[in-house]
C-alpha cells in the first residue's frame, strides 16, 4: 500500500512517467497502470468460475436439478445425493464441496430453492384489514373449556379487535366481524382472509375461489372486498398471524377466568381499546394516533346490522324439547306434538308457536346436549310427585338452588307425607314465576325459622312482606283462646 501511494503521487503531482516509476519501484509497467488508474489491490472476484473437474458431469448434473421442477419440493436432488449419484453412477472421483459449490449456482440459474424474498409495503390508511382464528383455553364458570378467538388487524395502525367463541361456525365468522366494525366505527373496504370454509366453497386454481352463498350475502351487505391467501401461505397476512401469538402471550396468560363468556369478552375488549401506545417500526406516530387517523376512510357503518339469525321449523317431542343443529331445547309441557319455529342466534335460541314465544335458552354447541328450563316442567311433575328426585330438569336444578329450598323440601314432607309434601313443595317453586329469586328465597327463610310447612304460608309471607303491621306468629306461640260457652246452644231451640 505504500508504493501504491508512491506510484500515485509522483506520478499526479511529480509528472513521472511509467517508465520511471517501473524503474523506480521495480514493478511492471502493467502493474503501475493499474495503480495509475485507480484499480484497487488485492482479491478480485473472478467473473467465470471454471469447474474443470466436473467439466463431463455438468450436462448430467443440469439435466437432474431440470427434472426437479416437476417433482415434490421434499423429493428433489440435494447436493449430497447429486455428489453420490455422480460418484455410484458415473465414476466420480473429485470433492464433495466442488459438487456443492456448482449446485448453489445452477439453482439460482434455474430459480430453484431461491429464498422467499419480502416486498417493503406502506400501507393505505383504513383501505385494507387482516383476519385470522385462534385457538386458547379459558375458565368459564369454573370449568376449564377451549376456545376460538376471533382476530381483525388493521393493516395501516396496527390497532386490533379480539373477541372470544365456542367455535369458528360462520353465525361467529360473521357476529365477530359486527362487533369487529363496531369496534373499529367502520368497514375496512378490502379484508384479507385464508381459505376459510366459513367463507371458501372451493378453492381453485390460481386466485380463483366459489365462496359460500351466505358469505357472498355478508361481504354485498357490507361492501367488502374479500382477498384469500394462496394456500399455506400464512405470510401474505402476517400481521394478523403474529397478532394471534401476540393476543394469546398478552390477554390469555394467565388463563383467563370469567363467570360468562360475555364477561370475558369484555375483559378483552377493554385491553383492545388500550392497546396502541407504542410506535411501530418504520411509523413516526403511535399506533392509537393512527388509528384516530383511519377511522375518516373507512367505510361508514349501514344504518342497520346484518340480520345473523338463522331461523328453523321444528316439532316438541314427547320430552317437550325441540332438537336444533343436534341439541335439545324446553318449551312447556303443554306445547308437546306441536310445530315450532326456532330463530337461532349465535349465542342464543328463541322458539316461538304460532307466533307465541315460548322459551329463550343460551345456544349450545356440540351433540346432544338438553338445555331444559324446569319451570317447563312442574304442572308435569307436579301430578307425578313420585318423579320429583329423578327428573332431569330437578335434579339439574337442585345442584344450584339455595339450601334452604333442600330443608323447607325436608319440612314439608315431614309434615305432610312425601307425595303431598312434595306436590305442595312444588307450589312454592312455582312462585319463582310472580317473585324475584331474592324474594322467595327471603320468604323461605322466614318460614323456616316460623316453622310454616305448607306452601300457602310460604304465599302469605310474600303478600305481606312489606305490610309492616303485620306480624308472624309460630302456630305453637298463637295465643290461647277461652274456652267456649255451650250453653248457648240450647238457646237455638227457641229461635227456631
Amino acid at each position: 500500500m505504500d508504493q501504491y501511494e508512491l506510484v500515485r503521487t509522483a506520478h499526479r503531482v511529480y509528472g513521472k512517467n511509467i517508465s520511471e516509476l517501473a524503474k523506480m519501484t521495480s514493478h511492471s509497467r502493467n502493474t503501475i497502470k493499474k495503480a495509475i488508474r485507480g484499480e484497487p489491490w488485492g482479491y478480485k472476484e473472478r467473473q467465470h468460475q471454471p469447474f474443470p473437474v466436473l467439466g463431463q458431469y455438468l450436462a448430467i448434473i443440469n439435466g437432474w436439478l431440470e427434472n426437479d421442477r416437476e417433482a415434490p419440493k421434499k423429493q428433489r436432488h440435494t447436493a449430497r445425493r447429486i455428489y453420490n449419484r455422480l460418484v455410484e453412477e458415473h465414476g466420480y472421483d473429485g470433492g464433495e464441496s466442488t459438487i456443492r459449490r456448482y449446485v448453489n449456482m445452477a439453482r439460482i440459474g434455474l430459480g430453484l430453492g431461491i429464498s422467499k424474498a419480502f416486498i417493503p409495503c406502506d400501507p393505505q390508511a383504513g383501505y385494507e384489514g387482516e383476519v385470522d382464528w385462534g385457538t386458547a383455553t379459558a375458565v368459564i364458570g369454573g370449568s376449564r373449556v377451549r376456545l376460538k378467538f376471533f382476530c381483525m388487524r388493521s393493516k395501516y395502525s396496527g390497532k386490533h379487535f379480539v373477541r372470544f367463541y365456542p367455535c369458528e361456525r360462520q353465525q361467529a365468522f360473521f357476529d365477530a366481524h359486527i362487533h369487529a366494525f363496531e369496534f373499529f366505527g367502520g368497514v375496512f373496504p378490502v379484508l384479507i382472509y385464508d381459505n376459510l370454509t366459513t367463507a371458501v366453497q372451493k378453492v381453485m386454481r390460481g386466485k380463483g375461489r366459489i365462496e359460500q352463498d351466505g358469505f357472498i350475502k355478508f361481504r354485498a351487505y357490507y361492501s367488502i372486498d374479500a382477498r384469500f391467501c394462496n394456500p399455506a401461505s400464512g405470510n401474505e397476512k402476517g400481521g394478523v398471524e403474529g397478532l394471534v401469538g401476540f393476543a394469546r402471550r398478552n390477554y390469555m396468560v394467565p388463563v383467563p377466568e370469567a363467570e360468562s363468556l360475555a364477561e370475558l369478552n369484555e375483559k378483552v375488549f377493554k385491553q383492545c381499546l388500550i392497546y396502541g401506545n407504542h410506535k411501530m417500526n418504520g411509523r413516526e406516530l403511535r399506533v392509537s394516533e393512527l388509528y384516530e387517523e383511519e377511522k375518516k376512510h373507512l367505510l361508514p357503518l349501514p344504518n342497520a346490522v346484518f340480520s345473523n339469525v338463522q331461523t328453523h321449523d321444528g316439532r316438541a317431542d314427547k320430552y317437550a324439547t325441540v332438537i336444533v343443529d343436534k341439541n335439545r331445547y324446553s318449551v312447556p309441557y303443554r306445547y308437546t306434538g306441536c310445530k315450532m319455529k326456532v330463530l337461532l342466534r349465535v349465542d342464543q335460541v328463541e322458539i316461538f308457536c304460532a307466533g307465541k314465544k315460548l322459551a329463550t335458552h343460551e345456544r349450545s354447541y356440540g351433540n346432544n346436549k338438553w338445555s331444559l328450563d324446569p319451570d317447563h316442567y312442574l304442572e308435569l311433575i307436579q301430578q307425578r310427585p313420585m318423579a320429583f328426585n329423578s327428573a332431569r330438569p330437578i335434579r339439574r336444578w337442585r345442584e344450584i338452588w339455595p339450601e334452604s329450598l333442600n330443608l323447607l323440601l325436608k319440612s314439608f314432607t315431614t309434615a305432610q307425607g312425601e307425595t303431598k309434601g312434595i306436590k305442595d313443595f312444588i307450589s312454592v317453586l312455582m312462585l319463582y314465576r310472580e317473585h324475584s329469586a331474592d324474594e322467595l328465597e327471603a320468604a323461605v327463610d322466614l318460614a323456616l325459622e316460623n316453622n310454616i310447612r305448607t306452601s300457602d304460608g310460604v304465599r302469605h309471607i310474600l303478600i305481606y312482606a312489606n305490610d309492616t303491621g303485620v306480624d308472624i306468629v309460630p302456630l305453637e306461640n298463637r295465643p290461647s283462646l277461652p274456652p267456649p260457652d255451650v250453653t248457648v246452644y240450647g238457646q237455638l231451640g227457641g229461635v227456631i
